[in-house]
């Protein structure tokens, strides 16, 4: 009995062990939901706020399916590159637009070349102001030398001012270009050894990417470097060397494709021995993005429009006659000229030909007939579309729709204000390509003439800043222009009369000419008009007394 009583015991026990079990289940469980509930209420209140009514959401329809997902420049930009090249060189070669922005850029920027006015720091150096002119004088003497000879060029094609506008328009195609530093040997006519190799930014690419595609991966070095689409890069971030391709990716050639390593400073000197030209968007990016990237969507399908329309014209302007006979039979002597032919597909046949064409007479097989279809092109929303479309790629590029499509409009304000507005977008970036090119070359130049003893500078491999005063240049390229050239002048010179501006920021302004080589050359006129004038009074005086 007893054991029976503690076995039952036992039972009751269990169950209630069991019965509390579950009542602490059900107890986490509810707790759980209620924290489930809270943390709902919190996330829901972030949710309500701020830009998640916005550009943040994710319940409205129009979000729902936008990707949006943007990480490093690396996954944005370098796997994009190569195409976002072939694209981008693709429009600037075959749509007009796209050659507009890209020509009109180059030639408002660099033109037929920019050209330095050396601006030597004389009170810093401890030069009066006449030593200092005669040897700025000197210096742009000597860089003519260089810079305007094909000697400057590796190749000896292109002198100093023509690499200038290959490289800019490399830059704005391909969104970057590089510069290999070279000297070659001496020579009788040059004193100068230093040399320019332009290399397209293709040819920069991580060895054995025979392609010139990037994969995303780095090749991780021993020294804990990187080696990141051709350019490597140390542990802390810095830029120690370049890979150039002996042969451009993807084209075939008979030679091995070979990677050279171009380290970017000499250890010694600290002077660059290739310069990478381009601007970067977003820190941590080591790459170019070309020009018209954020456009190309937008240009290739005005493009297919602009085709679509233009052949629209031309059928429609087509004068052709079908002719239906009894037994289908062709009569001799018809015909017509630049003619459009169409053929059913996979046959070749003269019967499959259908011509369209100036005075073209088909004649139909039996039973075969011509529907009139009224054509609606070209539309007549036309020349509005694609100035809206103009609107819209001119925006995106700094470059007003005036400018862009070389249009201005009879409203002065207008049309100056368009004017204006670009020339700022033209002067920032002659000032990236100034800095990343024509300073950097100069400076390279000039300390070789100084070596050379061609040009005398005290302490300029000993000081910096020394060296810095010396290399110190502005440069002239082309300029903004004038509408209306009376009104241009006239607030020109109130700008210099009331000290808001200098005579040789003016010059530079109005037609991009050097002010002290504009005086130098009024004197000698002057002088040259007096003696004029001193004859042609003599003449006079002397032709009056034989009368009296």
């Amino acid at each position: 009995m007893g054991y029976f009583a503690d076995k039952k015991h036992l039972r009751e026990i269990r169950r209630a062990l069991e019965v509390a079990r579950e009542e602490n289940q059900l107890a986490k469980t509810r707790a759980n939901t209620v924290m489930l509930e809270m943390q709902r209420e919190a996330a829901q209140r972030f949710i309500d706020t701020g830009y998640s009514h916005g550009g943040a959401s994710t319940t409205e329809t129009w979000a729902k399916k936008y990707d949006s997902e943007s990480l490093s420049p690396k996954s944005d930009i370098e796997i994009n590159r190569k195409i976002l090249r072939e694209r981008s060189r693709d429009l600037t070669m075959n749509a007009p637009i796209a050659t507009a922005a890209v020509n009109s850029a180059r030639t408002s920027c660099v033109g037929s070349g920019l050209v330095p006015r050396p601006k030597i720091d004389y009170e810093f150096l401890g030069m009066t102001k006449e030593e200092a002119a005669q040897l700025q004088r000197r210096i742009k003497k000597e860089f003519s030398l260089w810079a305007d000879t094909t000697l400057c060029d590796v190749c000896d094609l292109n002198n100093f001012y023509e690499l200038q506008q290959i490289a800019f328009g490399d830059w704005l195609k391909n969104g970057e270009e590089f510069v290999m530093i070279e000297y070659g040997e001496n020579i009788d006519h040059m004193p100068y050894q230093l040399r320019l190799r332009l290399v397209s930014a293709d040819r920069v690419s991580s060895p054995d990417s025979v392609g010139g595609d990037y994969d995303g991966y780095d090749k991780e070095l021993p020294n804990g470097s990187v080696i990141m689409n051709g350019v490597e890069i140390d542990s802390r971030g810095k830029v120690v060397a370049y890979y150039v391709c002996s042969n451009f990716p993807g084209e075939y050639s008979a030679k091995v494709s070979k990677w050279k390593r171009i380290v970017k400073r000499g250890k010694r000197t600290g002077n660059p021995n290739i310069l990478h030209i381009f601007n970067a968007d977003i820190a941590e990016q080591y790459r170019g993005v070309p020009f018209l990237a954020p456009v190309i969507t937008t240009i290739k399908q005005l493009t297919r429009y602009n085709e679509a329309e233009i052949m629209a014209a031309v059928i429609n302007s087509m004068f052709t006659i079908f002719v239906s006979s009894e037994d289908g039979d062709a009569m001799e002597g018809f015909g017509g000229e630049d003619d459009e032919v169409w053929r059913i597909p996979g046959q070749d046949g003269r019967e499959d030909e259908i011509r369209l064409g100036t005075g073209i007479i088909n004649f139909l097989k039996k039973g075969e007939k011509v529907e009139a279809v009224e054509s609606t092109h070209p539309s007549g929303n036309y020349d509005a579309f694609v100035q809206a479309m103009a609107n819209m790629i001119g925006a995106a590029l700094e470059i007003a729709p005036e400018i862009l499509m070389k249009k201005f409009t009879k409203n002065f304000s207008a049309s100056k204000g368009a004017l204006n507005e670009t020339w700022r977008s033209f002067k920032m970036r002659r000032k990236w390509f100034v800095d990343d090119f024509c300073q950097q070359v100069y400076e390279l130049w000039f300390a070789e003439a100084v070596s050379k003893g061609r040009i005398q500078a005290p302490g300029f491999f000993t000081d910096p800043l020394i060296r810095k005063s010396y290399t110190n240049a502005t440069w002239n390229g082309p300029a903004q222009g004038c509408l209306e050239p009376t009104k241009e002048v006239t607030a020109a010179v109130t700008r210099i009369e009331n000290g808001l501006s200098t005579h040789e920021d003016e010059c530079a302004a109005i037609n991009g000419s050097d002010f002290e080589d504009n005086v130098r050359t009024l004197a000698n006129e002057n002088v040259r008009m007096a003696d004029v004038n001193k004859i042609l009074r003599k003449e006079e005086e002397k032709t009056g007394d034989e009368e009296n």
